[in-house]
């Protein structure tokens, strides 16, 4: 664990950039050609950033975090860059360079935006005025320690990831961490439980089609898991679906599922494609270690923020919206 903590740290804090090759699309399996055509391009929309996070295609652009600089903006598919929010991740006097901006986005069901505050250890909604209202920071009291990641079911309810990145002061180790877990969290019906409490790291998070299947990326394990849903957001026993391999450039954070239940997941190199078996159909090289991926422009693109960049992919129109996007 003292090694996933640290690389954990390592990646957040201060993302590498890789080798200077051009971006590209490699091809495990033939099946990568009904997702991705054989002669797609990768694309970098936009640069310059700290280290983006949190994509979401949402009111026809991109909204993305700057988890180190502290920042909320949107870019449009020429490449027009907005600044939505400064100081995104909620804290008064934010420590320079930490990981305490805003991380994962998700469309709520009034339009606005829940935007989880890593500094603020918090979620709220925000509009694209940059007006924010504070949702959900405690379960059963206790501070949450620092939400990443969100996705809607198709039944309402909102799940949530929780790792420790954004206590800037030793993470598990903080004195300021309330939780003795790093959970993964529900949201149903005015109630926030913790169905899962027994991971390393809880990052990337996602959703089979039909709201069935529960995937989660654990950071500190290198591995993405699957739990099966059942009537009340009951899971069934965890069951690993991939482990990635020990590479530089990346590991498990972000991810997200397709319309045929493959998986795109961030990994060393970029974005792993595979199959809800874990077998792998390709992969999208990057120069920049890869944080997230979302689908947008009705599911025909594949955006990815990695590091300083937003990348962009045409799809085959498989790629699944999030519920309430607009």
């Amino acid at each position: 664990m003292r090694f996933a903590l640290s690389l954990a740290a390592a990646v957040v804090c201060a993302p590498p950039v890789l080798a200077q090759e051009a971006p590209r699309i490699e091809r495990a399996d033939a099946a990568l050609d009904a997702l991705i055509a054989p002669d797609a391009k990768v694309e970098r929309v936009a640069t310059g950033f700290t280290f983006v996070e949190g994509p979401l295609w949402h009111q026809g652009k991109l909204w993305f975090s700057d988890v180190n600089g502290d920042k909320l903006r949107t870019v449009t598919r020429d490449g027009k860059v907005v600044e939505v929010l400064a100081n995104s991740g909620g804290l008064p006097n934010p420590p320079a360079g930490k990981s305490i901006g805003s991380n994962g986005l998700v469309p709520a069901a009034d339009g606005r935006v829940l935007m989880a505050q890593m500094g603020a250890r918090r979620i709220v909604k925000v509009d694209a005025a940059g007006k924010i209202e504070p949702f959900l920071d405690r379960l059963d009291g206790k501070r949450l320690n620092s939400p990443n990641d969100m996705v809607y079911a198709p039944d309402g309810s909102l799940w949530i990831t929780d790792p420790p990145f954004g206590l800037f002061n030793g993470m598990d180790k903080d004195p300021a961490k309330e939780l003795p877990f790093n959970p993964v969290l529900r949201y149903a019906n005015g109630r926030l439980t913790a169905p899962i409490t027994d991971l390393v790291l809880p990052n990337g998070i996602g959703l089979s089609p039909r709201g069935d299947t529960l995937y989660i990326a654990d950071f500190g394990q290198a591995t993405i898991f699957a739990y099966n849903i059942a009537a009340g957001g009951k899971l069934g026993t965890r069951r690993t679906v991939f482990t990635f391999p020990k590479e530089p450039g990346g590991g498990a954070d972000g991810l997200k599922v397709d319309k045929r239940g493959n998986l795109w997941a961030t990994g060393p190199g970029g974005i792993w494609i595979m199959t809800p078996a874990g077998k792998q159909l390709g992969r999208i090289r990057l120069p920049e270690v890869a944080a997230n991926i979302a689908f947008g422009e009705g599911g025909n693109a594949a955006w990815i923020t990695a590091s300083t960049s937003v990348y962009r992919v045409p799809i085959k129109g498989v790629g699944i919206m999030p519920r309430f996007a607009k």
